[in-house]
C-alpha cells in the first residue's frame, strides 16, 4: 500500500483499491463489479440500473432522520492517458502512484483523481460506522468523460433524494453551483491517396513534450494544443511543396492535445529550406508558450516508410487551411461571471492517412445559444474542406441557482470551518449536475472537491492536505443537512 500513511486513511485505503482497477470510460464492467461487491459486503441496499450506474442505499445514523435524504454523487470512469514513452496498459493494469512534495501523482499516467476521490469518500462515509449522517443515496455514475451516459440514462424514479452534493469539482476553495454544457463535433472525408513522385525524401515533424490537460478546467491557461501547433508549422512548409502524407495528434476529446506526429514527403534540394523554416517558425511558436509549456518540442527529422501515398495538392491544402482556421481555446468569456469561460472548444483529435480523414472536437458552453453557434462555425470551417460534419453527444449545461438552501448550508460550513469566504462560482467543465436536474428538477444540487491539477493529463496530482479539508468538509456537510 503506497498511500496507507497518508490521512484521512479511509478515503485514501478507497482512492488506492479503486485506482488498482482498470476503469476506462466506456469500459467500466470491472469497477462496476467492485462497487457492487462493496455494497453487498456491507449489507446495503446495492442495486444496477439498466445502463450499469450503481446505486448504494444507507439508513441516517441515530437522531438525523428527521433529515433530507442526501445523494452523494461522483462517477466511476476515469480518463485514460499516458506519455508516449510510458510502457502501461489501461486494460490490465492498475495506476501507479507515488507521493511527492504533499502530492498524489501517478508514473506516467493519468491519476484518477478525478473523480476517485469523491468515488473514494463516498465510499469511507458508507463503510463507517461512526460518521453522522442522515439517510444516504449513494449514486456512482459511469461515462462522465466520454458522453455522460450513465448521468443521462438515470431513471427518474430511482432517487428520493432532496438534496445533492457532486464530489467532482477541482478547487477546495471552490463551490460548483453551474457548469457548461457540450457537444462532439466531427468532421470526416475521404480522399483517393496519390504515389509520391520517385525523387521525393520522407520527413517526421513531431511536437511533444506539451502540458495538456481538462479541456474544460484548463482552457483558460493558454496552454498549447498539439494538432493546432503541428498544423501551424505544415502551413508555414506549403510554400516548399510538401506533400503531406498522414497526421496523427491527441486523445480524447476532453484532454487539450500533447503530442502530435505528421509524416510528409519533399523534394531532397529543399532540406536545408525545410529545417530553416521549422528552425523559425519552432522559436516562435516556444517563446510564445515559454510561461505556460517550457517543455515544448518541435522535432524533424528524415523518416522511412513503408507507404508513399500522399494527399492530393487540393485536398491537402483545404485541410491545412481549415484547421488553421477553425476556432480552438477561448471563444467568449461570460458577461455575468468574473473571469468564467463561457464557451470554447479543443480541437482534440486529428487523424489522417489512408485516404481518410477524421477531426474530432469538443465545444462546451454555459449558454445553449452560444454553444449552437460555436459547432455551426466549425460546421461551415470543416464544410470548406469538403467534409461531412456530425454532432453527437449533446448535454445540457447547469444553470446556477443563486437561491439554493443547499448552498446556504456549505457557504455557512465552510466559513465556519475555514475562517473565510469559500469562492462560489460556475465552472468550464462539464458536471453531471444539468443531466441529472433533468431527471430530478425539484433537486437542490452543489458542487465541491479537493484540489486536483493536470486533470486529463499525466502531470494529474490531488493534494494532500486537500483531500483532509475535503474530507473535513464533506462530514461537517452531512451533520448540517436540512430537516425534511
Amino acid at each position: 500500500m503506497i498511500l496507507e500513511q497518508i490521512e484521512p486513511k479511509p478515503v485514501w485505503q478507497y482512492f488506492e483499491a479503486l485506482n488498482a482497477i482498470p476503469r476506462a470510460s466506456k469500459k467500466e464492467e470491472h469497477v462496476i463489479q467492485f462497487m457492487l461487491d462493496f455494497g453487498a459486503r456491507l449489507g446495503l441496499d446495492t442495486i444496477q440500473d439498466k445502463v450499469g450506474n450503481v446505486i448504494i442505499r444507507k439508513a441516517a445514523t441515530a437522531g438525523m432522520e428527521t433529515r433530507k435524504t442526501v445523494v452523494l454523487q461522483s462517477h466511476l470512469d476515469m480518463v485514460h492517458q499516458k506519455n508516449n514513452d510510458t510502457d502501461f496498459d489501461f486494460d490490465t493494469q492498475g495506476i501507479s502512484m507515488f507521493i511527492e512534495n504533499g502530492w498524489v501523482k501517478a508514473h506516467g499516467t493519468t491519476l484518477g483523481a478525478d473523480n476517485g476521490i469523491g468515488v473514494a469518500a463516498i465510499m469511507a462515509v458508507l463503510a463507517s460506522e461512526s460518521i453522522p449522517h442522515p439517510a444516504i443515496e449513494a449514486l456512482f455514475t459511469i461515462d462522465e468523460e466520454t458522453g455522460m451516459t450513465g448521468a443521462k440514462g438515470l431513471q427518474g424514479s430511482l432517487l428520493e433524494g432532496e438534496v445533492l452534493l457532486n464530489l467532482d469539482t477541482e478547487d477546495d476553495n471552490e463551490i460548483d453551483i453551474g457548469c457548461a454544457g457540450g457537444v462532439d463535433v466531427t468532421a470526416r472525408r475521404t480522399y483517393i491517396p496519390e504515389t509520391s513522385a520517385a525523387d521525393l525524401v520522407y520527413y517526421r515533424l513531431t511536437v511533444k513534450g506539451l502540458h495538456g490537460g481538462h479541456s474544460g478546467m484548463e482552457i483558460h491557461k493558454g496552454l498549447g494544443n498539439a494538432n493546432k501547433i503541428i498544423n501551424r508549422l505544415l502551413y508555414s512548409l506549403l510554400p516548399l511543396d510538401i506533400r503531406l502524407s498522414s497526421i496523427d495528434g491527441g486523445g480524447l476529446r476532453n484532454a487539450i492535445p500533447r503530442e502530435s506526429m505528421a509524416i510528409f514527403a519533399a523534394e531532397e534540394t529543399t532540406t536545408e529550406l525545410l529545417l530553416s523554416v521549422i528552425e523559425q517558425e519552432s522559436a516562435a511558436i516556444k517563446q510564445e508558450f515559454a510561461t505556460v509549456d517550457e517543455h515544448l518540442e518541435i522535432v524533424l527529422e528524415r523518416y522511412e516508410t513503408s507507404s508513399d501515398d500522399v494527399l492530393p495538392i487540393a485536398v491537402q491544402t483545404k485541410l491545412i487551411q481549415t484547421l488553421y482556421a477553425t476556432p480552438n481555446g477561448v471563444y467568449r468569456m461570460s458577461a455575468d461571471f468574473d473571469n468564467l469561460v463561457e464557451t470554447s472548444n479543443n480541437i482534440a483529435r486529428v487523424k489522417i492517412g489512408k485516404g481518410k480523414i477524421s477531426v474530432k472536437c469538443l465545444t462546451r458552453s454555459s449558454v445553449e445559444s452560444s454553444k449552437v453557434d460555436l459547432a455551426n462555425t466549425l460546421k461551415c470551417c470543416f464544410e470548406l474542406m469538403d467534409a461531412e460534419v456530425t454532432f453527437s453527444g449533446d448535454y445540457p449545461g447547469w444553470t446556477p441557482n443563486p437561491d439554493s438552501k443547499i448552498l446556504d448550508v456549505l457557504r455557512s460550513t465552510y466559513t465556519s470551518l475555514f475562517g473565510e469566504e469559500p469562492h462560489v462560482v460556475a465552472c468550464h467543465a462539464g458536471l453531471e449536475c444539468g443531466i441529472l436536474g433533468s431527471h430530478y428538477p425539484e433537486m437542490d444540487m452543489i458542487s465541491f472537491g479537493p484540489t486536483i491539477l493536470g486533470a486529463h493529463s499525466p502531470q494529474e496530482r490531488v493534494s494532500i492536505s486537500s483531500v483532509q479539508k475535503f474530507w473535513t468538509f464533506l462530514l461537517e456537510i452531512l451533520k448540517e443537512i436540512p430537516m425534511k
